[in-house]
């Protein structure tokens, strides 16, 4: 299916799988694959032209972002994920609310308490929710370990967390997927799989992977039913 099909199909969901109850304390959204989802919508962002730009903004919360045309390799996941209707602002700050001493707190940081303008645009944070409540999957060389939709988070020199998406899109010898991400120069497409060391694969977006804090989700009206619980 080609991106344009698919997001018919996702336009078809919302008016017809994707249900919001009126006077309810929380919205259901089914969606049937997350992980194709989320190759597409990495895919879309590789067409905006976003410079490279890590400063500190003071964000809306939840739904808040940084100018459209400015971003790091973190805001192309979150931007992915909100394109889905999945908001990580919002999860990543819940969580770290809830269980802020099992983040990393790097003393240049200085933080005291979890702050939802920056903490979801950190590589390290984002690889610690993941890894509480996606699924971690092996590190390996083997291309056929790494599935479209799957986050990959690498260290690049000198010493640089660093996160991409595993697209659909192959490379030119058929051999592995190419990743989107935004390195230095915006959104790209690159068959860079392997070109740094891997420190984290991750899958997320079942129903169990954001079920963790079911109660305070509905509360918010941020809680997500998937249809498909496969991936």
């Amino acid at each position: 299916m080609g991106a344009r099909g698919f997001w018919s199909k996702m336009s078809h969901f919302a008016g017809v799988v994707f249900l919001a109850v009126a006077h309810s304390a929380y919205t259901s959204v089914a969606v049937a694959d997350i992980a194709d989802g989320l190759a597409y919508a990495a895919l879309e962002r590789i067409s905006h032209k976003v410079r490279y730009d890590p400063a500190y903004v003071i964000l809306n919360y939840p739904g808040g972002d940084v100018p459209a045309d400015r971003g790091v390799c973190t805001d192309v996941v979150v931007r992915s994920y909100r394109r889905l209707g999945i908001d990580l602002q919002r999860l990543v700050h819940l969580d770290m609310k809830s269980n802020f001493g099992v983040y990393p707190n790097l003393k240049k940081w200085g933080l005291s308490q979890p702050d939802p303008n920056i903490d979801h645009r950190r590589v390290l944070n984002l690889q610690t929710f993941f890894s509480r409540h996606g699924r971690s999957l092996p590190v390996t060389n083997r291309a056929k370990d790494y599935r479209p939709g799957d986050l990959v988070v690498t260290t690049v020199p000198p010493n640089m967390p660093h996160i991409a998406i595993v697209s659909n899109r192959k490379s030119a010898d058929r051999k592995r997927y190419m990743i989107v991400h935004n390195i230095g120069r915006g959104p790209k497409l690159e068959d860079r799989l392997f070109d740094f060391p891997i420190t984290g694969h991750y899958r997320f977006g079942r129903k169990r992977d954001v079920s963790f804090s079911t109660t305070r989700l509905r509360a918010s009206s941020d809680y997500f039913l998937f249809a498909d619980d496969s991936l």
